[in-house]
């Protein structure tokens, strides 16, 4: 069995701490096992390798994420890059093909669609085990995870079963129903439908054909070239809901989708993390504060107040979930990113009267990691460092910095940085469209 894990997003639902570098899978708000704080996608890696699944899993994320991908899970887990967001069918699809081609799976094999925002107890991943066995005794095309509402939400998709088959532990499937309002959900609970864990198997050949049967590549490099064609859709829309042989198998225990601030802070320990106060008074609100500087909440109950450079949100819990849709009108840069070597931030950024835009940077490198060799066309750099000791490589020379050193990096240049220690260094940006990767890569020369 393979397991494919859905990586990315557009950073909107959980803003100002998400944005299109770092989406919400990669924020480390949750509390792991030893009481440190991990990520959503760490936490998920965790409870696979629980369960002796990790060795057997895949990561699909847009080619932007790759780097913040592998800092959160090393260095050990295929990731396959998507150039474009597609949405879920795309991924899927091109998973498919990679395992086919790339890594010779056997087309019998089951391969497992996870979403890497799924938030669930040990149960749930060992229940992944099972699908191989319910496909092969139910001869279904299509295998769902499903879980009982326990209350009627128009958050989540719902599966209406028909009555399961008499000593099976699945059902198969009448209908789907995306997000329906919440008189229709208490219909459909009484239904006995499920709520609709965003999980789906199927054996290999199945996707293959599929794709076959709609003219679509079966090859990585050909369905990447086509990446750019094809319309968004998702796979429940473009594959789920028009397969004719579907059961889901029914889950009981802990399962959120943790796609929204009220999800998400329903899991927090703490009311307030990072730097600030709430007052006793301010009954069922959180705090965030990712910002060195203290936020003080008085009296204001039912409220989430989240803080980043990316900016400030303060909204009552039950319509936070609205920022995604305010944030579709204005395009922002995003302040915040990581990398391979560490993370940055913007601490400021303007530009003039005649369009020159001025950008500053705080960079922290972790020791022993480096920067790719390469040069930016429209922009100079100014490398001011602040604590530890840099190497850096700039058209083939070697420069040795130590704190309080310089270094100016005109454009068209090559250059790379290496962290001989944990570096923190100060970058000022000089040039147009600072906010685009205005780069060409090189061979490593470290």
């Amino acid at each position: 069995m393979r397991i494919i894990l859905l990586c990315g997003g557009s950073g909107k639902r959980l803003w100002p701490l998400s944005n299109e570098v770092r989406s919400k899978v990669f924020l480390k708000l949750l509390q792991s096992g030893d009481g440190t704080r991990e990520s959503m996608i760490q936490r998920i890696c965790r409870q696979l390798d629980e369960v002796g699944l990790l060795p057997h899993t895949c990561i699909v994320t847009h080619h932007s994420q790759v780097e913040i991908t592998r800092n959160h899970v090393g260095e050990h887990i295929p990731i396959i890059e998507e150039p474009f967001k597609r949405g879920t069918f795309t991924a899927v699809a091109l998973a498919a093909t990679y395992l086919h081609e790339k890594l010779q799976v056997d087309s019998n094999e089951t391969v497992v669609i996870l979403p890497v925002d799924t938030y669930a107890d040990p149960l749930f991943f060992q229940m992944l085990c099972r699908f191989p066995d319910v496909l092969l005794r139910s001869k279904a095309d299509l295998a769902l995870l499903g879980t009982q509402p326990d209350h009627p939400s128009n958050q989540f998709g719902y599966i209406v079963p028909i009555l399961p088959q008499e000593n099976e532990d699945y059902a198969f499937v009448r209908q789907f129903v995306e997000k329906p309002d919440k008189q229709m959900a208490s219909r459909l609970m009484d239904q006995q439908a499920f709520w609709n864990c965003g999980v789906f198997a199927f054996p290999l050949k199945f996707m293959l054909q599929y794709l076959k049967d709609k003219g679509h590549p079966t090859q990585v490099e050909a369905w990447l070239t086509s990446y750019k064609q094809l319309a968004e859709t998702s796979f429940d829309r473009e594959v789920a809901e028009h397969t004719q042989s579907v059961v889901v198998l029914g889950y009981e225990g802990l399962w959120n989708d943790l796609g929204s601030w009220p999800a998400l802070i329903d899991q927090f320990e703490d009311k307030v993390i990072g730097s600030g106060r709430i007052s006793d008074d301010s009954v069922n609100t959180h705090l965030v504060n990712e910002l060195p500087y203290p936020i003080e909440v008085i009296c204001v109950p039912d409220i989430i107040v989240a803080a980043s450079t990316d900016g400030i949100l303060i909204a009552k819990k039950e319509k936070a979930n609205l920022i995604k849709e305010s944030l579709a009108q204005v395009p922002r840069m995003p302040m915040y990113g990581e990398k391979s070597w560490g993370s940055y931030r913007v601490l400021d950024y303007w530009k003039d009267e005649q369009g020159n835009e001025t950008m500053i940077k705080k960079v922290q490198m972790t020791k022993g990691t480096n920067t790719s060799y390469h040069l930016h066309f429209n922009r100079q750099e100014v490398v001011t460092i602040l604590s530890g000791n840099a190497e850096i490589l700039m058209d083939d020379k070697l420069y040795m910095l130590l704190a309080g050193d310089v270094l100016q990096i005109p454009a068209g240049v090559k250059h790379g940085i290496k962290a001989s220690t944990n570096l923190e260094l100060m970058e000022v940006l000089l040039g147009n469209e600072l906010d685009k990767e205005d780069i060409t890569y090189f061979a490593n020369n470290w």
